[in-house]
């Protein structure tokens, strides 16, 4: 049994030839995955990416960043460029690829929680509007798949949706435009419904929900319909590593974010195997789960992205190891 790494998204850097081809070298028998590199600037950041992908929606920069607005401009059409470089060197990275390619999107609540309405309050903060965000992200996500599929015909794509807002969402977190309150907490079954609708824009085509929030709702994620949960291990507290258990049970494949950049895979293994045998969960099982960091390798060195990487691989090893 071979256990599968893969890295969350972002990557250092501003060269996009250099960051897909080091991602497909470091995880070509793995999980591949097109590379996010905001250091390029505005448009390069997840949202921006995510923004650029809308159906029917336009959005610019502000000073406190993105907002909705009635035409297309610059910022729009700088993301678009990012993202249609990105596709260029995916399709020449990736010629004649066979094999797993994951995508990253920003998912709907992560939007509606970061997107200003053009009178200057988060996209959050209105039913219509977040319900508008989420037809346009589905649809945009749609037309991004089926190019990704016609550019890398022998691929087997993944589409990871990312959701780092989504507690704070449910809880009530997001404070308003004056700083002096908080958004009102939105109702759980319509998070997971509009997760729903964006998860089943990838077709036919494997999903997987990621968030590295401590607060990460397991449970919902898993009702929301991905097949795969990406959670940083290192975070989850007793209640959350038994909404996992179920989810595991209930069919749910586990992307553990587990190596933190500058880690010991060893350490690594140690904290995983443990709880995960804490939480009734068989040894031999871990050897299914995908390795990855913690969260996204932006912010790391060249250098330290490519060893993070390297130690999520001897960890797979070991892991499994664990299932023979």
């Amino acid at each position: 049994m071979t256990t599968r790494v893969s890295g969350v998204g972002s990557w250092p850097g501003e060269s996009p030839r250099e960051a897909v081809r080091a991602v497909r070298d470091l995880l070509g028998d793995g999980v591949p995955h097109l590379p996010e590199l905001p250091g390029r600037g505005v448009g390069a950041d997840m949202v921006g990416r995510a923004a650029s992908l809308l159906e029917g929606l336009h959005v610019e920069t502000q000073p406190f960043g993105w907002r909705l607005v009635d035409r297309p401009g610059r910022d729009e059409g700088r993301a678009a460029a990012h993202l249609r470089h990105d596709l260029d060197e995916l399709a020449e990275a990736y010629d004649g690829w066979q094999g797993p390619l994951k995508l990253q999107v920003s998912g709907p609540w992560t939007l509606a929680a970061t997107l200003e309405l053009t009178r200057g309050e988060r996209v959050v903060s209105d039913h219509g509007a977040r319900r508008d965000l989420t037809e346009s992200l589905a649809e945009g996500l749609r037309t991004h798949v089926a190019e990704v599929a016609r550019l890398v015909p022998g691929a087997d794509l993944v589409v990871q949706v990312d959701e780092p807002a989504v507690p704070a969402v449910l809880e009530g977190r997001l404070p308003t435009q004056s700083g002096y309150g908080r958004l009102r907490a939105v109702d759980r079954s319509e998070v997971r419904d509009s997760l729903r609708v964006v998860l089943h824009a990838a077709g036919d085509h494997r999903t997987v929900v990621h968030c590295c929030a401590a607060e990460v709702p397991v449970t919902l994620l898993h009702e929301a319909g991905a097949d795969g949960l990406s959670l940083d291990m290192t975070l989850l507290d007793g209640s959350r590593w038994e909404q996992l258990a179920a989810a595991v049970e209930g069919g749910a494949h586990l992307w553990a974010g587990a190596v933190r950049v500058g880690a010991d895979w060893r350490t690594a293994h140690d904290r995983l195997t443990g709880a995960w045998g804490r939480i009734g969960l068989t040894t031999a099982s871990l050897a299914d789960v995908v390795v990855t960091p913690t969260c996204g390798l932006a912010g790391a060195t060249p250098t330290s992205a490519v060893a993070t990487l390297r130690t999520a691989k001897d960890l797979a090893e070991a892991l499994a190891e664990s299932g023979r």
